[in-house]
């Protein structure tokens, strides 16, 4: 009798092992997820570090907004945006090391450029960013020249024009010395003008070329007799100091606005409109997430910030197969 309630214990007793054993194994299970790999795998996604970019200043109003809009989404990422000028850009831009991810430039890169960068092993990769209208701007209190013909403004510029007067234009016009004024050599739009609009003929000796388009802005503003070119975003954010001349193209006045530069046959400001670029550095896409994710950004956006910042945007086909590209080196 004894045997056979010690027998019973025994059973009893090993039961009790197993079920405490499986208890222990599941209590151990539930609580491997809680080991922190999740925090882990988020913090070796999240964006961080620096962006820069360099270049045109006809374009960096649309990359500063593009950046400040950005980084309120990406608190961890820097985007540093300069404005050298497009070709002091495309210098920073194609150095052997610590080059900038991005060159913003007012006009397609040169021969020499692209040379360089086969010479350094650099893949760039260009993107359309938006349209931008060369725009003539006179002081406010310019009351004559607000209307002139595509001929007659360039010949203000050109060496060979014989313009030095406005009464040289219109006999009507004041005898008075006029004062012409753009952006100097380190930038597109100068290179635009050159090379589009002047047919690459020399510009009059008495130009005033100037680094800054702030400088410009303020010089024509004090002087009734200025007259200079730039992008039309730059006009657009200075209306209050300055006014733009319409241009005669053929079929009457045109002024330069969102609704009629562009490269349609449809848009009147067509003869002064141009693409601008930004060029990315591929290799640095590829190696820092945080270059790319601001280039897709970039594009993504483009549309809504080129309005923002006086440029007239791109179709839709430009701007998704410049995404399609940008998908593709993740």
């Amino acid at each position: 009798m004894k045997s056979f309630k010690s027998l019973v214990l025994l059973l009893v007793m090993g039961i009790l092992v197993v079920f405490a054993a499986a208890c222990g194994n599941g209590a151990s299970t539930e609580e491997e997820p809680n080991t922190g790999s999740g925090d882990s795998n988020e913090e070796e996604t999240a964006l961080e570090g620096s962006v820069v970019i360099d270049g045109s200043g006809t374009v960096y109003p649309f990359m500063a907004k593009m950046a400040e809009n950005y980084m309120t989404e990406n608190e961890e990422v820097s985007v540093e945006v300069s404005r050298a000028g497009t070709s002091a850009g495309f210098e920073k831009f194609l150095v052997a090391e610590n080059g900038t991810d991005f060159n913003d430039a007012s006009r397609e890169i040169k021969d020499e450029e692209a040379a360089k960068a086969e010479e350094l092993g650099i893949e760039y990769k260009e993107f359309q960013v938006a349209l931008d209208g060369l725009t003539f701007v006179i002081n406010k209190e310019n009351d004559w020249a607000t209307e002139m013909t595509q001929e007659e403004v360039v010949k203000i510029f050109l060496a060979e024009g014989g313009v030095t007067k406005w009464s040289d234009i219109n006999p009507e016009w004041p005898a008075e010395e006029i004062k012409p004024m753009g952006p100097n050599e380190n930038h597109g739009t100068n290179e635009f003008m050159f090379e589009t609009i002047m047919e690459e003929k020399d510009f009059v000796d008495s130009v005033n070329l100037q680094q800054e388009y702030s400088t410009l802005v303020d010089l024509v503003s004090k002087d009734k007799n200025a007259i200079a070119f730039f992008g039309y975003g730059y006009y657009d954010s200075n209306k209050d100091k300055l006014n733009a001349v319409n241009v005669d193209f053929g079929n009457g006045p045109v002024a330069p606005s969102l609704d009629t530069i562009g490269l349609d046959d449809a848009a009147a400001y067509k003869p002064f409109t141009r693409p601008v670029f930004t060029y990315l550095n591929v290799g640095m896409a590829k190696e820092k997430p945080q270059v790319l994710d601001y280039a897709i950004y970039a594009m993504e956006n483009a549309q809504t910030v080129a309005s923002e910042t006086g440029f007239a945007p791109l179709k839709d086909e430009v701007i998704q197969e410049s995404i399609s590209f940008l998908e593709g080196l993740k």
